[in-house]
């Protein structure tokens, strides 16, 4: 009890702490192998070769696996098989539906609410994404533009709309690898920035519109050999 007679805060067990961060770094190096095509639809995770993969007990790793079981990357082939999902055209179209719903709003909504500190860091992004699209690497590309994209839903500054899209940049960002002509992508960013800049809601709106629907087309195209239809 403190001085004040009230109870001292509950301090978290280190050891509670350091499961944490190693779920969180286990989390992070799944999804990314998931996301870059290192793992592929049908692959399977085993705790325990898992485990021994990164020097850790079996307890964040299965962690690990929940976390991305909820996000929708993994999906339980058996009670004890856990493997790497597939996307089929009905869940693609589903993402971009989702995509095009929030990302359009916050587009909206950045170019109203938006400050010159906001841009800034929104330029910053866009350039850093412009160097990524110049090194020819898909993995930088896709996580600058993603990078790019959070920007947009901090400017956007609504706080229900950023935690109904959390759950979903992991995907989101595995559509970005789903594009073949990342310069186009960042001439269509570079665009999305001026409108947002100009402070023009219904025009940044309209071009956030196009931006989602021409990528939904490229998507498809690149998954199922064929756009929307």
């Amino acid at each position: 009890m403190t001085q004040d007679g009230s109870q001292p805060a509950a301090r978290r067990p280190a050891s509670l702490t350091r499961t944490a961060w190693l779920r969180d770094q286990v989390c992070e190096e799944l999804r990314d192998r998931i996301i870059t095509g290192r793992l592929g639809p049908g692959d399977r995770l085993v705790e325990r070769d898992l485990a021994e993969e990164f020097s850790v007990s079996r307890v964040p790793v299965r962690e690990a696996i929940r976390i991305l079981l909820a996000e929708g990357f993994l999906t339980a082939a058996s009670p004890r098989r856990i493997v790497v999902k597939g996307y089929d055209r009905k869940d693609v179209e589903n993402l971009f539906d989702l995509r095009e719903a929030l990302e359009v709003l916050a587009v909206r909504r950045a170019a109203e609410r938006c400050d010159a500190a906001g841009l800034a860091v929104l330029k910053r992004l866009l350039e850093n994404a412009r160097r990524a699209t110049l090194s020819g690497r898909p993995d930088r590309i896709s996580r600058a533009n993603a990078a790019f994209h959070h920007q947009i839903m901090e400017l956007a500054d609504n706080e229900l709309l950023a935690s109904t899209v959390e759950p979903l940049e992991g995907r989101l960002r595995w559509l970005f690898q789903q594009v073949d002509e990342p310069g186009a992508l960042w001439e269509e960013h570079n665009s999305l920035y001026r409108a947002i800049a100009s402070g023009d809601a219904d025009a940044s709106a309209e071009a956030s519109l196009r931006h989602v629907r021409h990528y939904r087309a490229v998507a498809l195209g690149m998954l199922f050999g064929e756009g929307e239809g």
